[in-house]
Protein backbone atom coordinates (compact mmCIF):
# COMPACT_ATOMS: atom_id res chain seq x y z
CA UNK A 1 0.00 0.00 0.00
CA UNK A 2 1.10 3.29 -0.50
CA UNK A 3 1.53 6.28 1.51
CA UNK A 4 -0.35 9.32 0.96
CA UNK A 5 2.73 10.78 2.09
CA UNK A 6 6.36 10.41 1.37
CA UNK A 7 7.97 9.28 5.14
CA UNK A 8 10.50 11.84 6.30
CA UNK A 9 13.82 9.75 7.31
CA UNK A 10 14.57 12.99 10.09
CA UNK A 11 11.38 11.64 12.07
CA UNK A 12 12.54 7.92 11.49
CA UNK A 13 9.13 7.24 10.02
CA UNK A 14 8.29 3.77 8.55
CA UNK A 15 4.86 3.81 7.75
CA UNK A 16 2.97 0.32 9.26
CA UNK A 17 1.14 -1.10 6.41
CA UNK A 18 0.41 -4.74 7.34
CA UNK A 19 -2.94 -5.71 8.17
CA UNK A 20 -2.35 -8.54 10.42
CA UNK A 21 0.23 -6.67 12.54
CA UNK A 22 -2.35 -4.03 12.78
CA UNK A 23 -4.73 -6.38 14.40
CA UNK A 24 -2.27 -8.39 16.29
CA UNK A 25 -1.29 -4.45 17.91
CA UNK A 26 -5.01 -3.72 18.33
CA UNK A 27 -6.00 -7.12 20.04
CA UNK A 28 -2.68 -6.57 22.41
CA UNK A 29 -4.22 -3.82 24.22
CA UNK A 30 -6.13 -4.73 27.26
CA UNK A 31 -8.98 -1.38 28.33
CA UNK A 32 -12.18 -0.49 28.27
CA UNK A 33 -14.24 1.51 25.79
CA UNK A 34 -14.26 4.14 27.98
CA UNK A 35 -10.47 4.65 28.87
CA UNK A 36 -8.32 7.59 27.74
CA UNK A 37 -5.94 6.43 25.04
CA UNK A 38 -2.91 8.29 23.56
CA UNK A 39 -1.90 7.13 20.13
CA UNK A 40 2.07 8.47 19.59
CA UNK A 41 2.89 9.06 16.17
CA UNK A 42 -0.14 7.77 14.43
CA UNK A 43 1.31 9.11 11.11
CA UNK A 44 -1.20 8.27 7.91
CA UNK A 45 -3.13 6.47 10.51
CA UNK A 46 -2.39 2.82 9.90
CA UNK A 47 -4.09 1.70 14.24
CA UNK A 48 -5.97 5.18 14.33
CA UNK A 49 -9.15 3.65 12.27
CA UNK A 50 -9.31 0.61 14.80
CA UNK A 51 -8.86 2.28 18.12
CA UNK A 52 -11.45 5.10 16.71
CA UNK A 53 -13.68 1.73 16.62
CA UNK A 54 -12.68 0.52 20.25
CA UNK A 55 -12.32 3.94 22.13
CA UNK A 56 -14.39 6.51 22.93
CA UNK A 57 -11.44 9.16 23.98
CA UNK A 58 -9.11 9.12 21.82
CA UNK A 59 -6.06 11.64 21.26
CA UNK A 60 -3.55 11.45 18.44
CA UNK A 61 0.03 13.02 19.16
CA UNK A 62 1.62 14.18 16.09
CA UNK A 63 4.62 16.48 15.28
CA UNK A 64 4.41 16.18 11.29
CA UNK A 65 1.93 18.72 9.70
CA UNK A 66 1.49 16.53 6.60
CA UNK A 67 0.40 13.61 8.82
CA UNK A 68 -1.90 15.65 11.01
CA UNK A 69 -3.64 16.96 7.58
CA UNK A 70 -3.75 13.92 6.05
CA UNK A 71 -5.89 12.22 9.37
CA UNK A 72 -8.21 15.70 9.40
CA UNK A 73 -9.07 14.74 5.93
CA UNK A 74 -9.47 10.46 6.78
CA UNK A 75 -11.22 11.57 10.67
CA UNK A 76 -13.12 14.41 11.64
CA UNK A 77 -14.03 13.32 14.64
CA UNK A 78 -10.81 12.91 16.16
CA UNK A 79 -8.47 14.86 18.46
CA UNK A 80 -5.52 15.94 16.74
CA UNK A 81 -2.87 17.49 18.84
CA UNK A 82 0.41 18.85 17.34
CA UNK A 83 3.33 18.31 19.95
CA UNK A 84 6.60 16.26 20.40
CA UNK A 85 6.46 13.24 22.64
CA UNK A 86 9.74 14.21 24.10
CA UNK A 87 8.35 17.62 25.89
CA UNK A 88 6.09 16.43 28.52
CA UNK A 89 4.11 19.27 28.45
CA UNK A 90 1.22 16.45 26.64
CA UNK A 91 0.58 14.62 29.84
CA UNK A 92 -1.24 17.67 31.12
CA UNK A 93 -4.13 15.68 28.65
CA UNK A 94 -4.33 13.51 31.03
CA UNK A 95 -6.45 14.30 33.65
CA UNK A 96 -5.95 14.02 37.48
CA UNK A 97 -6.15 10.27 39.17
CA UNK A 98 -6.36 8.79 35.96
CA UNK A 99 -4.29 7.16 33.83
CA UNK A 100 -3.92 6.47 29.78
CA UNK A 101 -2.98 3.45 27.92
CA UNK A 102 -0.12 4.58 25.33
CA UNK A 103 -0.12 3.15 21.95
CA UNK A 104 2.22 3.68 19.14
CA UNK A 105 5.15 2.66 16.68
CA UNK A 106 7.73 4.82 18.39
CA UNK A 107 10.67 6.08 15.91
CA UNK A 108 13.61 4.23 16.71
CA UNK A 109 15.81 6.96 17.15
CA UNK A 110 14.28 8.60 19.92
CA UNK A 111 13.18 5.31 21.73
CA UNK A 112 14.96 5.24 25.11
CA UNK A 113 14.48 9.13 25.54
CA UNK A 114 10.34 7.49 24.89
CA UNK A 115 11.38 5.04 27.28
CA UNK A 116 12.57 7.23 29.93
CA UNK A 117 9.78 9.79 30.01
CA UNK A 118 7.36 6.77 30.16
CA UNK A 119 9.31 5.29 33.29
CA UNK A 120 9.79 8.79 35.06
CA UNK A 121 6.05 9.89 34.93
CA UNK A 122 4.60 6.21 35.40
CA UNK A 123 1.65 7.10 37.66
CA UNK A 124 0.14 8.80 34.09
CA UNK A 125 -0.23 5.28 32.81
CA UNK A 126 -1.73 2.33 32.89
CA UNK A 127 -0.13 0.27 30.27
CA UNK A 128 1.95 1.13 26.98
CA UNK A 129 1.47 -0.96 23.63
CA UNK A 130 4.63 0.25 21.43
CA UNK A 131 6.42 -0.98 18.99
CA UNK A 132 10.30 -0.84 18.41
CA UNK A 133 13.07 -2.29 17.37
CA UNK A 134 13.79 -5.97 18.03
CA UNK A 135 17.09 -5.15 19.76
CA UNK A 136 15.68 -3.09 21.96
CA UNK A 137 12.94 -5.24 22.54
CA UNK A 138 14.96 -8.03 23.77
CA UNK A 139 16.85 -5.92 25.93
CA UNK A 140 13.58 -5.03 27.83
CA UNK A 141 12.71 -8.70 28.29
CA UNK A 142 15.84 -9.55 29.40
CA UNK A 143 16.73 -11.30 32.58
CA UNK A 144 19.89 -11.79 34.90
CA UNK A 145 22.51 -13.66 33.27
CA UNK A 146 21.71 -13.17 29.94
CA UNK A 147 23.44 -11.18 26.97
CA UNK A 148 20.98 -8.90 26.53
CA UNK A 149 20.55 -7.87 29.93
CA UNK A 150 21.76 -4.27 31.11
CA UNK A 151 20.71 -0.83 32.34
CA UNK A 152 17.43 -0.43 29.70
CA UNK A 153 16.28 -3.87 31.18
CA UNK A 154 16.59 -2.47 35.02
CA UNK A 155 15.44 0.59 35.02
CA UNK A 156 11.99 -0.36 32.30
CA UNK A 157 11.56 -3.80 34.62
CA UNK A 158 11.98 -1.46 37.95
CA UNK A 159 8.31 -0.14 36.91
CA UNK A 160 6.35 -2.30 34.93
CA UNK A 161 6.06 -5.29 33.18
CA UNK A 162 7.22 -6.19 29.98
CA UNK A 163 5.12 -8.83 27.79
CA UNK A 164 6.15 -9.77 24.17
CA UNK A 165 2.87 -9.17 22.07
CA UNK A 166 4.62 -9.95 18.24
CA UNK A 167 7.80 -9.79 16.66
CA UNK A 168 7.32 -7.58 12.86
CA UNK A 169 9.09 -7.64 10.05
CA UNK A 170 10.83 -4.97 7.79
CA UNK A 171 8.16 -5.98 5.12
CA UNK A 172 5.11 -4.40 7.16
CA UNK A 173 6.26 -1.03 6.58
CA UNK A 174 6.67 1.78 3.80
CA UNK A 175 9.43 2.01 3.58
CA UNK A 176 11.04 -1.40 5.11
CA UNK A 177 13.50 -0.46 7.85
CA UNK A 178 16.97 -2.38 7.80
CA UNK A 179 16.04 -4.05 11.23
CA UNK A 180 13.50 -6.20 12.95
CA UNK A 181 10.63 -4.81 15.05
CA UNK A 182 8.83 -5.95 18.45
CA UNK A 183 5.61 -5.17 19.66
CA UNK A 184 5.74 -4.94 23.83
CA UNK A 185 2.91 -4.62 26.19
CA UNK A 186 4.16 -2.43 29.33
CA UNK A 187 1.82 -2.64 32.30
CA UNK A 188 2.91 0.12 34.73
CA UNK A 189 2.03 -1.48 38.19
CA UNK A 190 5.23 -1.74 39.93
CA UNK A 191 5.47 0.20 42.53
CA UNK A 192 8.05 2.65 43.06
CA UNK A 193 11.24 1.44 44.92
CA UNK A 194 11.71 3.18 48.63
CA UNK A 195 15.35 4.70 47.54
CA UNK A 196 15.93 7.99 45.65
CA UNK A 197 15.05 7.41 42.13
CA UNK A 198 18.22 9.43 40.73
CA UNK A 199 20.35 7.96 43.04
CA UNK A 200 19.04 4.72 41.99
CA UNK A 201 19.77 5.28 38.37
CA UNK A 202 23.60 6.37 39.09
CA UNK A 203 23.80 2.96 40.83
CA UNK A 204 22.69 1.05 38.43
CA UNK A 205 24.78 2.85 35.51
CA UNK A 206 28.24 2.64 37.78
CA UNK A 207 27.51 -0.58 37.90
CA UNK A 208 27.25 -1.53 34.22
CA UNK A 209 29.73 0.94 33.01
CA UNK A 210 32.60 -1.71 32.71
CA UNK A 211 29.75 -4.81 32.29
CA UNK A 212 32.83 -7.74 32.63
CA UNK A 213 34.19 -6.52 35.74
CA UNK A 214 33.44 -6.81 39.36
CA UNK A 215 31.46 -5.09 41.57
CA UNK A 216 33.99 -4.59 43.42
CA UNK A 217 35.37 -1.91 40.12
CA UNK A 218 32.69 -0.43 39.43
CA UNK A 219 31.56 0.62 42.81
CA UNK A 220 34.64 2.03 43.59
CA UNK A 221 33.27 5.75 43.59
CA UNK A 222 31.43 4.69 46.09
CA UNK A 223 33.42 2.31 47.87
CA UNK A 224 36.75 3.71 47.75
CA UNK A 225 38.31 0.32 48.23
CA UNK A 226 36.36 -1.07 51.08
CA UNK A 227 34.42 -3.78 51.32
CA UNK A 228 30.20 -3.80 51.75
CA UNK A 229 28.33 -5.80 54.50
CA UNK A 230 26.28 -8.54 53.28
CA UNK A 231 27.54 -8.21 49.46
CA UNK A 232 30.01 -9.90 47.16
CA UNK A 233 31.96 -7.95 45.18
CA UNK A 234 33.31 -10.19 43.23
CA UNK A 235 29.69 -10.61 41.47
CA UNK A 236 29.16 -8.53 37.67
CA UNK A 237 26.29 -6.25 37.30
CA UNK A 238 25.00 -8.50 35.16
CA UNK A 239 24.29 -11.11 37.70
CA UNK A 240 21.55 -8.54 40.30
CA UNK A 241 17.71 -8.76 40.28
CA UNK A 242 16.24 -5.61 39.83
CA UNK A 243 15.19 -6.29 43.29
CA UNK A 244 19.19 -6.15 44.22
CA UNK A 245 19.83 -3.52 42.38
CA UNK A 246 17.51 -1.45 44.92
CA UNK A 247 19.15 -3.20 47.52
CA UNK A 248 22.21 -2.26 46.64
CA UNK A 249 21.26 1.18 45.64
CA UNK A 250 20.24 1.21 49.81
CA UNK A 251 23.20 0.37 50.90
CA UNK A 252 25.63 2.03 48.49
CA UNK A 253 23.38 5.40 50.17
CA UNK A 254 24.41 4.98 53.59
CA UNK A 255 28.18 5.22 52.03
CA UNK A 256 30.21 8.48 50.87
CA UNK A 257 28.62 9.20 47.62
CA UNK A 258 30.89 9.52 44.77
CA UNK A 259 32.76 12.46 43.86
CA UNK A 260 31.62 12.03 40.11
Amino acid sequence: MRSPIKPKKSLGQHFLTDAEVIHEILQGIRAQSEDLVIEIGPGTGALTHGLLQRFKRLIALEIDERAINELHKRYTSLDIRHADVLNPEWLKWIPPGEKATIVGNLPYYITSPILFLLIDHRECFQQAIIMIQKEVADRLLARPNSKAYGILSVQVQLAARVEKIVDVPPSAFTPPPKVESTVLRLYFDQPRPEVDSEHLRKVIRQAFSQKRKMLRNTLNPWLSGRELPGWDLTRRAETLSTDEFVQLARDLDQTDHPSR
